[in-house]
């Protein structure tokens, strides 16, 4: 498997970079993440120690639909299926059709890497000179 390498940016910062990407302003560096986070916060929720396992789990079991994921955790099936829709939006995990209208998940990724410059200057937001 591989490694998904994650950012933290505030969402203005995303929306301006996304632009200048788009306008061909700028380009993303090799081994920039590819997947950003509104806060670390956020981060930690997603990947709780429970949404681990459940990725964990979905590894090694191989789970044949979301309601079969559901019955193993212990979790209600609505509840899994809002969590993997939001790993899914992340990049985390991905849905394939099973049998029937049945949704199976798969794991992409085996790792993480949090990429968090601690002291990285803010850009301004319009100077007057």
């Amino acid at each position: 498997m591989t490694t998904l390498k994650v950012g933290i940016a505030e969402p203005e910062e995303m929306k301006a970079r996304s632009m200048r990407i788009g306008r061909g302003e700028e380009k993303p560096a090799p081994g920039e993440p590819t997947v950003w986070f509104a806060s670390t916060e956020s981060f930690a929720r997603l990947l709780s120690a429970s949404n681990r396992e459940l990725l964990r789990i979905i590894h090694e079991q191989k789970p044949g639909s979301l309601d079969e994921l559901a019955r193993i955790t212990g979790r209600a099936t609505p509840n899994v299926s809002r969590t993997l829709k939001k790993m899914e939006s992340f990049g985390l995990v991905r849905m394939e059709k099973g049998q029937g209208l049945k949704l199976v998940p798969k794991v992409i990724h085996d790792r993480v890497e949090l990429v968090l410059p601690l002291i990285e200057p803010r850009k301004s937001k319009g100077t007057r000179k």
